[in-house]
């Protein structure tokens, strides 16, 4: 299966990339063709531009400035999201990509006023993530990165899909052992995505 990873850290050296990393390799061990997208090493532009936003609902030009991505998006029949959790959210750099990508015509239509999802393509969904702060301090405020998968990307994707979310609670304060455990859960499940 051809799976797009979306990963979304800009430094090199963090657990964040020890656990992309983690998530390629074990996609690839179980054989699935692997297209890595570093939001941060690619350049990828998140903000959203005036002639963007004016032409957003165009359908014959909305996807022009990010063609690319789109065509990756497309051809992608997986999709895996490895990032971290600042405060309470996606890095911007995620939330542009979500902006800017997932445009009307490509992860929905609209049909009579009304959305249908349009990523029904998309046969598996996982995100691999770490919050600074504990389960109980997210879920008093919603733990919208949570909700983000589970709900609004299911609800786009294909009816029934799979959908795994791998989150390290409390990185903050987690032990060297703990944080070598969950790589090596996370690298396990997608070795069985």
């Amino acid at each position: 299966m051809r799976v797009l990873v979306l990963f979304a850290h800009p430094v090199e050296t963090s657990f964040a990339a020890a656990l992309h990393q983690g998530v390629v390799r074990g996609l690839k061990t179980a054989g699935h063709e692997v297209d890595d997208c570093d939001l941060y090493a690619e350049g990828f532009e998140p903000r959203l531009s005036r002639q963007e936003r004016l032409a957003y609902h165009d359908l014959a030009c909305n996807r022009d400035p990010v063609a690319s991505y789109v065509e990756r998006l497309e051809a992608a029949r997986g999709l895996v999201i490895v990032t971290p959790v600042w405060n309470f959210g996606h890095p911007a750099i995620l939330k542009g990509f979500f902006d800017r990508v997932f445009l009307p015509g490509v992860s929905f239509k609209m049909r009579d006023g009304r959305v249908v999802p349009n990523l029904r393509f998309i046969q598996k969904l996982a995100v691999a993530t770490t919050y600074g702060g504990s389960r109980l301090r997210a879920v008093l405020v919603g733990d919208p990165p949570r909700k983000i998968a589970c709900r609004v990307l299911r609800g786009l994707i294909k009816p029934g899909a799979s959908v795994g979310y791998h989150a390290l609670y409390d990185m903050n304060r987690a032990s060297d052992d703990q944080r070598t455990a969950f790589l090596g859960r996370v690298e396990r499940a997608m070795e069985a995505f």
